[in-house]
């Protein structure tokens, strides 16, 4: 029997042609360039279709409805994404474009459904702040969740800023407290306060609101752009408030910046995050942690973690900075939605 043969690769099999399904035109694996693709940014998406900002012939923005096309694979469109569009980009009445390049992510907010779900979802790309919007009273904080939104806030690479509202109903010094020692940026307000000390913060940046129902984020939103439009409910008598918002969406602000409205959430999977996520996020902490012994989850349970140390040899103020950031700690090790 004779030995199988090997043929030579010539350079013209590095181009493979199979017959199309639909007809003998063949079809080859060279994907197009693209090369005069137009820049945009996804504002919204809504059911597969993606609503994106282009700059238009006479330099003004235009709104192009798109959808992505089948060369991106799996790779899904989160707003605040930086994409390229190939098509009808006029953004008149009934034309569609393609996306066909999704940009890198400088930064990405990410969750799962709960603890367990292997499964990671990126909520929104690109911003540069993470606005936790919390009531201090009615609904009472939910701490847990705070707690794992500022952790997937610095496992993004998103800078957090806390904004206090109803503080005309209790103090928000508790929670001021709480974050001390993560120098965690926080602005309180209520329905009788302006929101310059908010927009001084969300200034020419692009910025993104979470917070759970019946916080008063609806209606933040729409004292931050009025023509927002965006529904409100009221709270419900068990303190969960009904969800007033259905899906994100960006925003310009009057002022200039931008802020991602987003829906409200009971949840925050963090089942993507580990602690070497959350100690990376500071510097010295991390410089720190390099003497723990591997596998360390830098919590009080771990008795030759080097934190403690570097906390003892440090000024008081390190120590209620180790405390913070241990809290936030133990929210990554915790299971369940409620959390």
């Amino acid at each position: 029997m004779s030995p199988r043969r090997h043929d030579r690769r010539t350079d013209e099999d590095d181009v493979r042609v199979r017959p199309s399904r639909r007809g003998s035109r063949p079809r080859t694996r060279t994907r197009p360039s693209h090369s005069e693709a137009v820049p945009g940014l996804v504002v919204a998406v809504d059911r597969g279709r993606m609503t994106v900002r282009v700059e238009g012939p006479d330099g003004a923005p235009v709104e192009v409805t798109a959808m992505r096309a089948r060369e991106l694979g799996r790779h899904g469109v989160v707003v605040g994404d930086r994409v390229r569009l190939v098509g009808d980009t006029s953004g008149r009445p009934d034309t569609l474009a393609r996306i066909v390049v999704i940009e890198e992510r400088t930064t990405s907010l990410r969750r799962t459904a709960d603890d367990t779900d292997p499964t990671e979802r990126v909520v929104v790309a690109n911003a540069d702040q993470l606005v936790v919007v919390v009531a201090v009273a009615d609904p009472e904080p939910a701490l847990g969740f705070l707690d794992r939104c500022l952790v997937a806030a610095y496992a993004g690479g998103l800078e957090p800023l806390l904004c206090l509202t109803k503080t005309d109903l209790a103090s928000p010094q508790p929670l001021l407290e709480r974050y001390a020692g993560l120098d965690v940026d926080a602005v309180a307000v209520s329905r009788e306060t302006p929101l310059d000390p908010l927009l001084d913060r969300l200034h020419d940046r692009m910025s993104v609101l979470v917070g759970q129902s019946g916080v008063g984020k609806s209606t933040l939103v729409n004292r931050l752009v009025p023509d927002a439009e965006r529904a409100t409910g009221d709270v419900s008598k068990v303190g969960k408030g009904r969800h007033t918002s259905s899906s994100a969406v960006l925003l310009d602000l009057p002022g200039g910046g931008t802020v991602i409205d987003t829906p409200g959430i009971r949840s925050f999977g963090l089942a993507h995050v580990t602690p070497a996520d959350v100690v990376a996020a500071f510097d010295d902490v991390a410089e720190a942690a390099v003497d723990c012994p591997p596998g360390c989850g830098h919590t009080a349970d771990d008795p030759d973690c080097a934190l403690d140390a570097w906390a003892a040899a440090g000024p008081p103020g390190r120590r209620e900075r180790l405390a913070s950031l241990r809290r936030l700690l133990d929210a990554v090790g915790q299971l369940g939605p409620g959390y």
